[in-house]
């Protein structure tokens, strides 16, 4: 086999890495923060690995290449491209469309058609760089017609295909007017994997629908005889590694110092999510600012951090929300703050690894509350780093991750007294029940990473695989 064809093809949107300008001009490489390079690391350097995915830049073409021992194979992507492919159909369709609609999708046929075109180069990039009887990974919602697309260009491959995000019923899914081509390209894959069970069963109920392709309870029969398995595999952190952080000298004396430059208010109430209409900011912030307004917490009694990592600034709907964001967040620090302390802290911009985690030792209470969200892997971090076995998880019934984290505060992030009812119960609980539900808590976080996450689908795609040999 040459040297330079991959055994394990990971396929991904992006690659692994950032590049780094210095102040020389010179450019160079570093490794992406992100749990799932964490997790296929070891996996592509076991098995002769490359991974596939666009490097960031727009209209410059670059050769496959080597970083830190992995294999990067860039794909190219036009300003264009971006625009329609990334931006539009990506992230302007099936983004809202699959998280309930919290957004109005926006059905373009150029979007879609850059969508299929992207979505080809992508299978043709991967096609070349796979050895005979290679394993493909192909990951998420913006690459979802190349499991198929593979198929047909190379039949030899075992292909395999993880949605992020969740997937929708039948009525939301109903809306798109290329539902069974997205079908039909995720048949391409010998396993389907969503995050949560009910991803899965929306998918066969889909396909029966739409496509009219037995199915007994996981598996889709094709006409052809293949076999096509959709099973659920809930995504988690590299736990073992946050806890390890959390534990260090200097990320416990930043956290005393975060809470030292707020005035050392008796409770830290904590937020971290990328800027994005699906995360429940705004309900969120005005749950805390009608506990303050009424009396029921004050700027001695609680100070609310919250972090919104930039993200899309170039689309419309992002820069909307951004705004009013930072007209809730005024509002309320201008009535209920004063000189010196203010009881929102907002800090638009993004952290590394490390104030991450002294941001969620320094918490008192971890506010996670998404309108809708696959996973949402904040939570588990912020589990993670509570070794002592304190702290709160205030967590939303429509995170997938309450599905798992079953002893935390789950809330509605809809009803707006429910929330502020639920955020007292957490500052409030005593430090016993605190510890009986987070000791819970880290046993299904620690038990359950990152590492058994990729483990269990990897030797699932073995299995079909064989099943069908």
């Amino acid at each position: 086999m040459p040297r330079d064809l991959a055994d394990f093809v990971v396929v991904a949107n992006r690659l692994p890495v950032d590049r780094i300008v210095d102040k020389d001009g010179s450019a160079s490489w570093r490794n992406s923060p992100g749990g799932l390079v964490t997790a296929l690391e070891p996996v592509l350097r076991a098995r002769n690995g490359a991974w596939v995915g666009w490097h960031g830049a727009m209209d410059e073409h670059l050769a496959p290449f080597t970083h830190d021992g992995l294999r990067l194979v860039p794909v190219p992507l036009s300003e264009i491209e971006v625009t329609e492919y990334y931006e539009g159909f990506s992230n302007a369709t099936l983004w809202p469309l699959y998280h309930d609609v919290v957004r109005p999708p926006e059905f373009h046929r150029e979007w879609w058609e850059a969508y299929v075109h992207v979505n080809r180069r992508f299978a043709e990039h991967a096609a070349a760089v796979a050895s005979e009887g290679a394993f493909v990974w192909v990951q998420d919602y913006q690459l979802q017609l190349v499991p198929q697309m593979l198929r047909d260009l190379r039949p030899d491959l075992k292909i395999g295909f993880f949605l992020h995000i969740p997937f929708p019923p039948t009525e939301l899914f109903g809306q798109l007017p290329w539902r069974r081509e997205i079908l039909e390209g995720l048949l391409g894959a010998d396993l389907v994997g969503f995050q949560m069970p009910g991803g899965a069963q929306n998918f066969i109920r889909l396909v029966r629908q739409r496509v009219g392709h037995k199915a007994r309870r996981n598996i889709v029969e094709l006409p052809n005889g293949r076999l096509v398995k959709a099973e659920a595999y809930p995504i988690s952190i590299d736990a073992a590694g946050f806890e390890e952080l959390a534990r260090t000298p200097h990320i416990e004396a930043r956290a005393r110092e975060i809470r030292e430059q707020l005035g050392n208010p008796k409770t830290v109430l904590l937020g971290i999510d990328r800027l994005d209409y699906t995360k429940g900011l705004p309900q969120r912030l005005r749950a805390f600012g009608e506990l303050l307004s009424e009396g029921r917490l004050t700027v001695d009694d609680a100070t609310f951090i919250q972090v919104a990592t930039p993200s899309r600034e170039r689309v419309h709907q992002y820069r909307v929300l951004r705004d009013d964001i930072n007209a809730i967040v005024g509002q309320i620090n201008g009535d209920s703050g004063r000189i010196g302390q203010q009881p929102i802290q907002y800090l638009h911009d993004s952290y590394d690894r490390n104030e991450m985690a002294a941001l969620y030792r320094a918490a008192d209470v971890m506010v996670v509350t998404p309108l809708r969200d696959g996973m949402n892997l904040v939570a588990k971090e912020y589990v993670a780093t509570r070794w002592q076995n304190d702290g709160a998880l205030v967590l939303s019934e429509f995170a997938g991750a309450a599905d798992e984290l079953r002893h935390a505060y789950l809330v509605n992030p809809y009803d707006i007294n429910g929330l502020k009812e639920t955020l007292m119960l957490a500052i409030t609980s005593s430090p016993r029940e605190r510890r009986r539900r987070m000791k819970a808590l880290r046993r299904q976080v620690m038990e359950n990473d990152i590492e058994l996450w990729a483990n269990n689908f990897i030797e699932d795609l073995i299995a079909t695989s064989q099943h069908e040999e």
